[in-house]
């Protein structure tokens, strides 16, 4: 292994584009770290610190953008704005014929979404800063706290105040989509995900150390372990895979035999990702945000439907907030996989270019028989990130552990995931290099 990572630096062009990856992470980190400009910074460390606002999707959104959401950052949106694009649009496939027609024209259509994704990225960012300016203005972006500095966020709050500040959060999601692309292109690949990743892995050393602060040696080293059981399980389920085998007819074109060959489709056990853990953490926050804006505010009884919201589902430790949560879990990874596996046009593919499954007639058999696996690997799949998004709830339920628990939900898929997939393309530029990757 430290002979693999001798190589790596021994190679000048991989050398340079890791060294070009780590300076685009710094810069990255270091504007997470500005504070936008008319912002009171001593009084949201003052928040901060009362460890207040870090629950369900304002929790959830700020680990995306490594803490800089309540620190409010000229990179408080963090990669957000870009996810919520690329799944609109990934969506919109289904609906508008248009972009289906785009995905399906190669290199050019993929082009023409990719700008559609960014127009869509800064409209949303335009959308989400002026959102988190007027709450933090209102002083409820901490939710109920005590701390009166998290009444007074902002030095001015005059209309041309929250404008800069606005167009500081928005050029800031510009610049971290720029900074995403050259990493794309002129670093080791996966721009977007890489900061993604640098962006959790920020908020585990804090996350760690207050686990240590508040619960003890003993606790933090049974938090080591079950993370590293969480972490090999994750690894071993993230690469497992159905392999449908496919065989190719021969056929001739002028005097050469093209075909003759046998080859398999892969469908992964976890074919959704986080996007299901995404979606069901957004939905579950609506009833917490209307019970909040419905709780009387003069110290008045508040409306039934809003208490038994606040005693069921305002908190991750109740019994039916984790049932709901597993269960939208399970049905979003089905929706999500119908959305982006379409068993017909597979299995129209494969008719055109004389391909088929070893016992399966082609066509509309070959679609059936495609979605009965899909259906039945799913099932797997969707329990598996039901459990994984449980473990910080369940930890915050037993321990009293943080709920931003560092070892579960989507922080480790994602975590785990970009992981995988980095070393799999610095093996790849290795071996194209060398007779010997970075695995062996």
């Amino acid at each position: 292994m430290f002979s693999a990572i001798a190589r790596i630096f021994r190679t000048p062009d991989l050398r340079r584009k890791i060294l070009f990856t780590i300076g685009i992470i710094a810069l990255y980190r270091l504007g997470s770290n500005v504070p936008a400009p008319f912002v009171n910074f001593p009084n949201v460390e003052q928040c901060l610190a009362a460890n207040a606002g870090t629950d369900g999707l304002l929790g959830l959104v700020n680990l995306f953008s490594g803490g800089a959401l309540l620190q409010l950052s000229i990179f408080a949106l963090g990669v957000m704005p870009y996810i919520t694009a690329t799944i609109i649009t990934q969506l919109l496939r289904v609906v508008i014929p248009h972009f289906e027609t785009l995905h399906k024209e190669g290199q050019a259509g993929q082009s023409k979404l990719t700008q559609y994704t960014r127009y869509l990225t800064i409209a949303l960012a335009l959308l989400q800063s002026s959102t988190l300016v007027t709450v933090a203005r209102s002083g409820q972006l901490f939710g109920t706290t005590e701390v009166a500095a998290c009444n007074n966020l902002l030095t001015n709050d005059v209309w041309w105040a929250q404008l800069l500040i606005i167009m500081a959060m928005t050029a800031g999601t510009g610049l971290i989509m720029w900074f995403a692309e050259l990493v794309t292109e002129r670093g080791i690949g996966n721009g977007m995900s890489l900061l993604i990743f640098t962006s959790i892995a920020a908020t585990f050393p804090a996350a760690m150390w207050s686990i240590w602060e508040a619960k003890g040696f003993e606790v933090f080293l049974l938090v080591l372990l079950i993370g590293l059981v969480v972490m090999a399980a994750i690894v071993y389920v993230e690469q497992s895979q159905r392999r449908v085998p496919v065989q190719y007819a021969k056929r001739m074109v002028g005097r050469r035999t093209y075909g003759g060959t046998n080859t398999y489709i892969p469908i992964k056990v976890n074919m959704a990702g986080v996007i299901p853990i995404i979606f069901a953490s957004s939905l579950l926050y609506v009833p917490m945000l209307l019970a909040q804006f419905n709780t009387p505010t003069d110290g008045s009884e508040p409306a039934a439907w809003v208490t038994w919201i606040l005693t069921n589902l305002a908190t991750g430790d109740q019994p039916l907030y984790m049932l709901v949560y597993f269960l939208m879990i399970i049905g979003f990874t089905y929706f999500y996989v119908a959305i982006t596996f379409n068993p017909v046009e597979v299995a129209d593919n494969m008719k055109k270019y004389g391909g088929f499954i070893p016992g399966i007639r082609a066509g509309r058999p070959t679609a059936e028989y495609l979605d009965y696996v899909i259906t039945r690997i799913t099932f797997p799949g969707s329990l598996y990130l039901g459990v994984v998004a449980l473990i910080p709830l369940i930890a915050l339920a037993t321990v009293q552990a943080n709920q931003n628990f560092p070892f579960g939900g989507a922080s480790i898929l994602i975590i785990v995931g970009v992981g995988l997939e980095t070393v799999k393309q610095i093996d790849a530029q290795l071996q194209q290099r060398h007779y010997e990757g970075l695995l062996r």
